[in-house]
């Protein structure tokens, strides 16, 4: 994993607990405005169909809000596979850029002029284009715009449905906080990373040592101080990205690496730098010529003390 995709995955964890407090507008006592966007659109209707399923079929809220959650994420699983899909495509192709992508990087190392730089930057951006490969491995911000506004309008909505507050769900208090919920929730959250590793480089494993752990802590910093209707919302969110990630990368990425793998031997990467062939100081400050002329007088020097004598 480069460094562009680990600053995106952790700024991207940081976004999301922005985004929880910043897609729905709140009053100045934490309650979500009613007249926002969101709320209307989304936190309402959701809220609405908790209440429906609890009044209509005698559900407790605690399992309103799993069959909710689910069904959301149902919803928003495509969108969530075609972008997983998309980013191991180009991933797997990165793979077969590297060797000359470490070429480009050595030669940038090697550069002693803002010149050099400017050139090996251009020819790693150079290597991507010409090979049709993302520089950020398929990484959108689409499917992440749509799915944060989801993600919020639930938390929002498992926190201030009515009924909630003084719900229990078998025999745990979902308006108070609950031990046992977070660990499930953070458990939950770290089984997926271990899932996410399947099938990766021992070296690119390394790299996401850092994201494995920091998503589950932030996963339980956020619960610990939220209700447990709250963190429900994020257990059942965190088994379900188990099942999305057993999905895109026990089953789909074999296949996408047989296929990328076939596509590249069929059309080899276009050859865009080569290393450098960098020439020493000695071998500039010392031409052969005088070494050359030195080596003949010294012969013919010789050669006088041969015939003197």
């Amino acid at each position: 994993m480069s460094k562009m995709n680990k600053w995106l995955l952790s700024s991207g964890l940081l976004g999301l607990l922005l985004t929880l407090s910043g897609c729905v507008s709140t009053n100045s006592d934490g309650t979500p405005n009613e007249n926002g966007m969101i709320y209307r659109f989304l936190v309402k209707p959701l809220g609405n169909l908790i209440t429906m399923l609890v009044e209509n079929f005698d559900w407790s809220y605690g399992w309103a809000i799993i069959a909710v959650t689910i069904v959301v994420r149902l919803i928003i699983l495509p969108l969530g596979i075609h972008q997983s899909k998309k980013t191991m495509i180009q991933s797997e192709k990165m793979q077969f850029l590297k060797p000359q992508v470490d070429i480009a990087q050595a030669n940038l190392k090697k550069a002693t002029t803002r010149e050099e730089q400017m050139q090996a930057q251009a020819d790693m951006q150079k290597i991507y284009s010409e090979n049709n490969v993302s520089m950020f491995g398929g990484i959108g911000c689409l499917p992440l715009l749509i799915q944060m506004p989801i993600f919020s309008a639930l938390y929002f909505t498992a926190r201030y449905t009515q009924g909630i507050q003084n719900s229990e769900f078998f025999g745990i208090s979902l308006g108070q906080p609950s031990f046992l919920f977070v660990a499930i929730a953070g458990i939950s959250y770290l089984i997926q990373g271990y899932i996410s590793t399947i099938g990766i480089p021992e070296e690119q494993k390394k790299t996401m040592k850092t994201m494995l752990i920091v998503s589950p802590l932030m996963i339980v910093f956020m619960s610990l101080s939220a209700p447990a209707g709250v963190t429900l919302y994020w257990v059942v969110g965190g088994v379900f990205s188990c099942l999305q990630t057993f999905i895109t990368n026990v089953i789909m990425k074999p296949k996408i690496r047989a296929q990328v793998e076939a596509e590249m031997k069929a059309n080899p990467p276009k050859t865009v730098v080569t290393p450098r062939k960098d020439v020493t100081p000695t071998q500039q400050t010392q031409p052969t010529t005088p070494k050359n002329l030195n080596h003949k007088n010294a012969k013919g020097r010789n050669a006088g003390k041969q015939q003197r004598k």
